[in-house]
């Protein structure tokens, strides 16, 4: 395989996959209308790389910008393209529903006009929806309670149909857990454009004074500590994974669901305290009620990943820590700073 295209490239995961791919020999594509990111971001890739990434900008649900994308060769494709709020999932179901669901129809058509048959997808550990139990295996129940959740199952759905119906069809769904940090340079990271959804990057602006204090919702969940508890990968070893996840659909027909995380469940208490010993900055936090659709713990069993992708998580908590306040440091508005 020699050329990629990653759909929603200029994204947080996308960023730092592209930067792997480029490491590895790949040419890359890259598609992005930019809709939640910015061409900054791929002038920093292409930095850190050293290399070029094609960028076409435009809608995977765009017929013409499909079929532009399309004309060259392209050998398989990535795709993370997709509207990714739990929160906002809930108030625009609809506008979830025809962007993820609506969007991997599209880009399937356009593959099939091709005949591209390769796919990696950016599936979710929300899918499983509430633990029956502990570590979650990939052979749980897929039970999601919330429309983002439920796009990712159902494009999980369709690709396990798409490569039922063909041979020569390969797709891995990889439901990954809590990416946090950046590349180790400072020059990609995540970059929410309001108050942050996720726990991470609300640590770092915090940390940064743009935010006055961290808000840990529940401090009475039945955990150790009372917070809840998730695993926490560093986005690095996350984009390792979708290289490894690539090579192994080129070389194998058929669908598989794979989970990307660490094994290790860590409190939100024990994500702020491990921020501050990385990072000496103290994070003042409040205590609020459990937000609606919130579960107490989840963390993956991740060995058939170590199986029939050969990848485990390699970096700690401590350096995700150490690379996402690097990020933030130096770009504390993000790719606008």
């Amino acid at each position: 395989m020699k050329t990629v295209l990653v759909t929603g490239g200029a994204g947080y995961i996308g960023t730092h996959t592209m930067v792997e791919l480029l490491a590895g020999g790949y040419d890359v594509v890259c598609l992005d209308n930019f809709s939640n990111s910015a061409p900054e971001a791929i002038k920093r890739v292409e930095k850190i790389a050293g290399k070029r990434v094609t960028t076409v900008i435009g809608d995977v649900r765009d017929r013409e910008v499909m079929s532009r994308v399309f004309k060259r060769p392209i050998d398989g494709v990535i795709h993370f393209a997709a509207l990714k709020a739990v929160g906002e999932s809930v108030v625009r179901p609809v506008d979830y529903y025809e962007n993820n669901v609506g969007g991997t129809l599209a880009l399937l058509e356009a593959m099939h006009e091709r005949k591209v048959q390769r796919l990696v997808f950016s599936s979710s550990a929300t899918v499983y929806g509430v633990p029956e139990k502990l570590p979650l295996a990939e052979d749980a129940p897929v039970r999601p309670i919330n429309p983002y959740g439920h796009t990712k199952a159902m494009v999980e759905q369709i690709l396990r149909d798409w490569c039922a119906a063909g041979d020569e069809h390969a797709a891995i769904s990889l439901r990954y857990f809590n990416p946090i940090g950046s590349h180790e340079s400072g020059l990609i990271g995540e970059d929410p454009h309001d108050v942050p959804n996720n726990l991470f990057p609300f640590i770092t602006q915090v940390a940064i004074g743009k935010l006055g204090k961290l808000t840990i919702w529940g401090n009475d969940w039945p955990t150790p500590d009372g917070t809840g508890v998730r695993d926490y990968l560093h986005v690095m070893d996350l984009a390792r994974g979708h290289v490894a996840a690539l090579e192994r659909v080129v070389a194998n027909g058929g669908y598989s669901a794979i989970n990307l995380g660490t094994g290790q469940g860590v409190s939100v208490l024990q994500m702020v305290a491990a921020f501050e010993n990385a990072t000496s900055k103290k994070i003042p936090y409040v205590f609020g009620p459990r937000r609606s659709g919130d579960i107490a713990a989840c963390w993956a069993d991740a060995s058939l990943a170590r199986s029939l992708l050969g990848w485990e998580a390699k970096r700690s908590i401590e350096q995700a820590c150490a690379d996402g306040w690097r990020w933030q440091q130096q770009n504390p508005n993000g790719y606008r700073s």
